[in-house]
Order: structure tokens, then sequence, then C-alpha cells
């Protein structure tokens, strides 16, 4: 499909030096770097400030919480 876009400068030459590394069009370029950085951003999960449920999600720790470690927090907080 043929359309116009209005691109940043630095957009531009990103996609330029990309066609010209793969030898494809400019066109062909900025549609890959398009679908590449749709892509990454659907696998990326939601942020406290993209919310997708009313739960927060918590950043990854180096532990596995296990019930033994709920227990005794419950236990420490009085719960």
């Amino acid at each position: 499909m043929r359309t116009t876009l209005a691109l940043s400068e630095d957009v531009v030459q990103i996609a330029r030096q990309c066609a010209a590394r793969e030898g494809i069009s400019l066109g062909e370029a900025v549609s890959r770097l398009v679908r590449d950085g749709f892509r990454a951003r659907m696998q990326q999960p939601a942020t406290a400030s993209e919310p997708r449920s009313r739960y927060t999600v918590l950043p990854a720790r180096d532990e596995i919480v296990t019930s033994e470690h709920v227990r005794r927090l419950m236990d420490e907080e009085g719960i």
C-alpha cells in the first residue's frame, strides 16, 4: 500500500541504515521496524501506568515465594 508519512529525521536515518544494511527498500525497512516495535511492545508486561487488572504486577524477585513464606509473613504481621 502506498501512503505518505511525516517521520522525524532520526527515524528516517534509522530506516535508511536498516534498508541499506538489509538490501531492502526504505518502505520495507519502515514496515519491518514498525512490526518489530509493535511485537516488542505487545510482549512487555503491564506497568503500573497500564494495568491489565485491578491487581498490581510486582517486579521479579530472585526467590520463589512459597506457602511457608506467606505463613511466616502473616504470623509476623499478625494476620
